[in-house]
């Protein structure tokens, strides 16, 4: 479980989170809502570690990361697929899965890859091919892989459907649907309503503040 207590950031002197708390239970997805600026980003970067946290605590399983190096946040199991995805453009679709597991100690790497590969066949079938020849939708796909290679306890996704065709958003869905099951997983959206009905949990920010919560008591579709 994630747990976000009362956590402030400041971007250049400008307070962007203003003591935020928030949770995502364990096998749930958990949705933070809010326009493009309330602060959705900047959460997600600061469970990563890509950002100074003034004050607050984030705990993982109830233990307080804050202050461990980013490198040591993938090794302990967290999976994130940024807003701009950041694809290395000559590097192939493999090398960029492979990318999380280059500074750790991981010594399942061809168990995650194969089960990443049949998660999203379609990137399988890229393997070789260069970040720079993939379209929008491709390096998508390839970003989600990343980042469920080295999900084993957290996955956080940016804004993973902005910009992407209906069809995508539906596939998309489908992987992160097959994923579910094994942790807790984090999508940040500036649209509700797309998200809706696969949210257990939905926290809206609005700048710097978590203004609302709603809570699914059934099971939201799959």
């Amino acid at each position: 479980m994630l747990e976000i207590k009362d956590l402030k950031v400041d971007i250049v002197n400008i307070a962007v989170l203003r003591g935020i708390s928030m949770a995502a239970p364990d096998k749930q997805i958990t949705v933070l809502v809010g326009r493009n600026g309330a602060g959705k980003t900047t959460t997600m970067r600061s469970v990563m570690g890509l950002l100074k946290i003034i004050s607050g605590t984030v705990l993982l399983g109830g233990r307080e990361i804050i202050g461990t190096p980013v490198h040591e946040r993938v090794h302990q199991g967290i999976g994130y697929m940024p807003e701009d995805r950041r694809i290395i453009p000559t590097s192939t679709v493999e090398e960029n899965l492979l990318l999380p597991t280059w500074t750790t100690a991981h010594t399942d790497v061809e168990e995650r890859l194969s089960s990443v590969y049949d998660l999203i066949p379609e990137i399988k079938r890229l393997s070789k091919r260069k970040g720079l020849h993939l379209s929008g939708g491709e390096q998508k796909l390839v970003a989600l892989g990343r980042a469920m290679m080295a999900a084993r306890k957290l996955l956080l996704l940016d804004e993973p459907f902005e910009g992407v065709a209906p069809r995508l958003v539906k596939r998309i869905w489908e992987v992160i649907n097959s994923f579910q099951a094994e942790l807790p997983i984090v999508i940040s959206s500036s649209d509700y309503g797309e998200i809706e009905q696969y949210a257990h949990n939905a926290y809206f920010i609005d700048r710097g503040v978590i203004v609302d919560r709603r809570t699914k008591t059934e099971t939201p579709e799959n």
